[in-house]
């Protein structure tokens, strides 16, 4: 299944703290078991990181969290590509009872 993960700094986390976990990005890779899609940086102020990856495995997205928890808070949801969306809803849409004659 694929993910995506939004990353933001915590108010608490100082200057400092922010720079360090830079670094520290900059050695640490992804958990076995979670194929990364993409990684995005956005230029805001409310998101530091995006993260798409696909796995299976929990616990590798447990350990992504558990990584990264002490500097961001962390939100990560289940997604679907754009047009496997249009798809499963133009189904789902058409079960709906409230929808039906």
């Amino acid at each position: 299944m694929d993910y995506v993960a939004l990353l933001r700094f915590r108010s608490s986390v100082s200057g400092a703290e922010r720079d360090a976990a830079l670094g520290r990005r900059a050695a640490w890779q992804y958990p076995a078991g979670l194929r990364v899609i993409a990684e995005y940086w956005p230029m805001a102020s409310d998101v530091t990181v995006v993260s798409i990856f696909n796995t299976d495995d929990m616990a590798a997205i447990m350990e992504f969290e558990l990584e990264w928890s002490n500097v961001f808070d962390i939100s990560i949801t289940p997604a679907v590509p754009a047009n496997e969306g249009l798809r499963i809803g133009g189904d789902v849409m058409g079960r709906l009872r409230r929808l039906q004659p």
